[in-house]
């Protein structure tokens, strides 16, 4: 493990963006998956492999959404969940995952170039939808968090509307984010989703949130109220300051300790 780390991190400090805006860029992302090899967001999936394993059986369809370079479906292939599909907006994520995984012989799981805000799915075909980090990309230039700016909110929406569109009418969404639950509630909880609103989190001193949203089961209390008061504190860990998650929390108002 010791001769794997200093390679690694030159690498990450090499595809590393000198602002989050970058990310929004599609032409950033060609670029460092032609040099990266893989790079997990917000911690691997053994961090939160308990939270997602009994929400699935092995027959679940799964897709997951702007898979980049990620090894997730992998994870979830080993664990008996071999009907997935992988989308991403980069003609070279795509192309070197297929290959990645056919020389692994998951030949199962499906990779396809596809914008996240415009799925080529007919509606109602997947039991589970799950994005890690993801939709964080589409805040990065969000200004204000509470309220963010009505191009954000229209990207946003257009994604929870094709999410929830493709899911069966028991379906699960899983959104694994930095979002806060006080910023990600109102938008979960628009009047035309039917899903349900739980939260839970993983990680050590900084909180990772795993929001799972079951489909037609929005009880009458998910009214996406305002809750400014609930705002958490948060300290972050020299380890997660070193690596490049930090990026998506320039649009959090307060870093407390």
């Amino acid at each position: 493990m010791g001769t794997d780390q200093k390679p690694k991190r030159a690498q990450d400090e090499s595809v590393a963006p000198a602002t989050a805006l970058a990310y929004l860029d599609p032409n950033y992302w060609d670029e460092r998956f032609s040099k990266e090899e893989h790079y997990e967001w917000f911690k691997d999936y053994s961090h939160f492999r308990h939270l997602i394993l009994p929400l699935l059986k092995p027959d679940s369809s799964v897709l997951e959404l702007g898979s980049g370079n990620s090894k997730l479906s992998e994870e979830l292939y080993n664990d008996g969940i071999t009907d997935i599909t992988c989308i991403d907006l980069s003609a070279v994520a795509v192309e070197k995952m297929q290959m990645r995984l056919h020389s692994k012989n998951m030949k199962e799981i499906k990779v396809l170039e596809a914008d996240m805000l415009d799925m080529p799915f007919s509606d109602e075909c997947f039991d589970m939808v799950i994005e890690k980090g993801t939709m964080d990309v589409l805040f990065v230039d969000s200004g204000d968090p509470w309220n963010p700016r009505p191009s954000t909110r229209a990207k946003v929406m257009a994604m929870l509307e094709g999410v929830h569109r493709v899911l069966k009418k028991d379906g699960i969404f899983v959104s694994i984010t930095f979002g806060q639950p006080h910023f990600r509630r109102p938008l979960f909880n628009a009047p035309e989703f039917t899903w349900s609103f739980e939260c839970s989190t993983f990680g050590d001193g900084f909180h990772y949130f795993f929001y799972t949203l079951h489909k037609g089961r929005r009880s009458s209390d998910d009214k996406g109220e305002d809750e400014r008061s609930e705002m958490p504190s948060i300290c972050l860990l020299q380890e997660e300051l070193e690596g490049e998650d930090y990026m998506f929390r320039t649009n959090v108002d307060e870093l407390n300790c």
